[in-house]
C-alpha cells in the first residue's frame, strides 16, 4: 500500500530526493536574511564613523559654548584695563598720601617763616617810627608810635616824648633812624623777641648841622594781640657814637 512505512533495511537503499532550487531559496526568506543583522548592530559594527560623529558633536558643543574670538579678545582687554585702572588708583592714593606727608611739614615751615617775617617787619617799623622825627612833627610822635606799642611800655614812651618835645623843638633837632637789619631771636606762639640794628643820624643848628652818627641795636619784646604784633618792652643792646670829631 502507498501509505505504508518502508522497512528498516530499505532506509539506506532509498536515495534522498534533492530539494528543488526554488524550495532551497524559499527556505531562507529574503526579509529574514536581511533582518538577521539588526540596524543598530550594523551601525555599531562601524566604530570609526560613530567616533567621528561623536567628535563632531563635541566640537559643535564647544563651539556653541565659547564666545566668538573678537568677543573674547574684547573681554580680556576689558579685564586688563580694569586691572590697570585698579593699580593706577592704588598708586595714586599712595602717592597722594606720600605727597600729603611731605607737604604738611613744608606748609608748617612756611607758616613759621611768614610769621617771623611779619614780626621782624613790625619791629623794624616800630623802631623807625619811635626814633624818627622833626621839629615840625614832634608833637604827634607819641600818637604815631602808639600804633606799635602796648601796655605799660606805650605809657612810658608817651611820658618820655612829652618830656623831650619842648627842648627838641627849641633846638630844632631832627632825628632819622634807618634799620640795617632785624632778626627774630625767639618765637613762641603769641610771643616773640626781635633784635634790630640801626644807624641814627641827628642834626641841629646848635651844632652847625654837623650830623651826629650813632650805631644802636635794640632787643624788642612783642606780643600778638588781635592778629597784630605790638611791642611790650624794649632794651638797648649796643650804643656806639660814630660822630666825627672836629
Amino acid at each position: 500500500m502507498e501509505d505504508q512505512q518502508p522497512a528498516a533495511g530499505d532506509l539506506t537503499a532509498a536515495p534522498t530526493p534533492a530539494a528543488p532550487e526554488d524550495e532551497a531559496t524559499a527556505a531562507v526568506p529574503e526579509d529574514e536574511a536581511t533582518a538577521a543583522v539588526p540596524e543598530d548592530e550594523a551601525t555599531a559594527a562601524m566604530p570609526d564613523d560613530a567616533d567621528s560623529e561623536a567628535t563632531e558633536d563635541a566640537e559643535e558643543q564647544a563651539t556653541d559654548t565659547l564666545p566668538p574670538a573678537p568677543a573674547r579678545k574684547r573681554r580680556l582687554a576689558g579685564k586688563a584695563w580694569a586691572i590697570v585702572a585698579m593699580v593706577a588708583a592704588v598708586l595714586f592714593v599712595g602717592s597722594a598720601g606720600f605727597a600729603g606727608a611731605m607737604v604738611q611739614p613744608y606748609l608748617a615751615d612756611r607758616a613759621v617763616t611768614e610769621t617771623k617775617l611779619d614780626v621782624a617787619r613790625t619791629a623794624a617799623n616800630a623802631i623807625t617810627t619811635l626814633w624818627t622825627y622833626t621839629p615840625e612833627n614832634m608833637d604827634s610822635l607819641a600818637d604815631r608810635a602808639s600804633a606799635y606799642l602796648s601796655g605799660d611800655f606805650a605809657a612810658q614812651y608817651r611820658k618820655f616824648v612829652d618830656a623831650i618835645v619842648a627842648p627838641n623843638k627849641q633846638a630844632k633837632i631832627t632825628n632819622s633812624t634807618q634799620v640795617t637789619g632785624a632778626a627774630v631771636e625767639s618765637l613762641d606762639d603769641s610771643n616773640a623777641v626781635v633784635i634790630v640794628y640801626t644807624n641814627t643820624t641827628s642834626t641841629s643848628p646848635l651844632s652847625k648841622n654837623v650830623p651826629s652818627l650813632k650805631y644802636l641795636s635794640y632787643r624788642l619784646f612783642l606780643k600778638r594781640s588781635d592778629n597784630r604784633w605790638l611791642v611790650t618792652r624794649m632794651t638797648t643792646i649796643t650804643s656806639l657814637d660814630l660822630t666825627p670829631k672836629v
